[in-house]
């Protein structure tokens, strides 16, 4: 099946040349050039990926990220010609899981939205759900519920609470937590760090003492198979 990726980016000739290059590769690539046609479309289909300007006529992108996380953990690639280390921090901090900054080679955006459709499609490859607690980890909803209602992740905050939800009861190391979910043998593990702290704060009861994703001192991480029911 053909990956569905949603373009917003206002800038015609850019929004063109990205989905070529994603067409050419055989992906279902729609552009909308505002945010709130692209918040329309969004919410019409189904979409696999979306890659999402800033700078927007109306609703601008951080705006558009925010709201499609309240209600879903898609993947979101932020491209944009905005490269301060500020505005990287805070789509990155509500919820994007890449930022590319214009202007940018084709070929690599493509190669980035194809590794992250692949850790999407791994975790398909998982079980469907793993309960814990209040919770239902929906592996194919792509989302995270607690008594019925959704919490809001993002796509990097799912993979790594699916990872270590999916191997419960295996300690794991921040590297490899870092080389599954990121997919990048180089890169800042302390990351990892920063990802278990967020998703800390959503889930557990006490952050402080944590009953459901452990901390394996000298090792690093450990979701608590004993928390898991059927």
């Amino acid at each position: 099946m053909q990956a569905k990726i949603l373009i917003v980016e206002d800038v015609k000739e850019m929004a063109d040349l990205v989905r070529l290059y994603l067409q050419k590769e055989g992906m279902d690539a729609t552009v909308c050039e505002s945010g709130e046609t692209g918040l329309e479309e969004f919410a019409r289909e189904r979409y696999d990926l979306v890659v999402l300007d800033i700078n927007l006529p109306g609703i601008d992108g951080f705006e558009i990220l925010q709201r499609i996380r309240k209600s879903s953990a898609v993947p979101v690639m932020i491209v944009s010609a905005r490269d301060a280390d500020e505005d990287m921090i805070l789509g990155l901090g509500i919820g994007a899981d890449e930022f590319v900054t214009k202007p940018f080679s084709p070929k690599v955006l493509v190669a980035r939205v194809r590794a992250m459709l692949r850790r999407a499609s791994d975790l398909k490859a998982s079980p469907n759900s793993v309960k814990f607690g209040d919770f239902v980890l929906d592996i194919d909803g792509y989302l995270l519920k607690r008594a019925g209602d959704k919490v809001a992740l993002s796509s990097k905050e799912f993979e790594v609470l699916a990872y270590l939800a999916t191997h419960a009861g295996k300690a794991m190391t921040p590297d490899t937590i870092y080389a599954e979910v990121w997919r990048n043998q180089y890169g800042d593990i302390t990351a990892v760090a920063v990802y278990i702290q967020r998703l800390r704060k959503k889930i557990e009861p006490d952050p402080s003492a944590p009953v459901y994703i452990e901390t394996v001192h000298g090792m690093g991480y450990r979701f608590n198979a004993e928390a898991i029911h059927a």
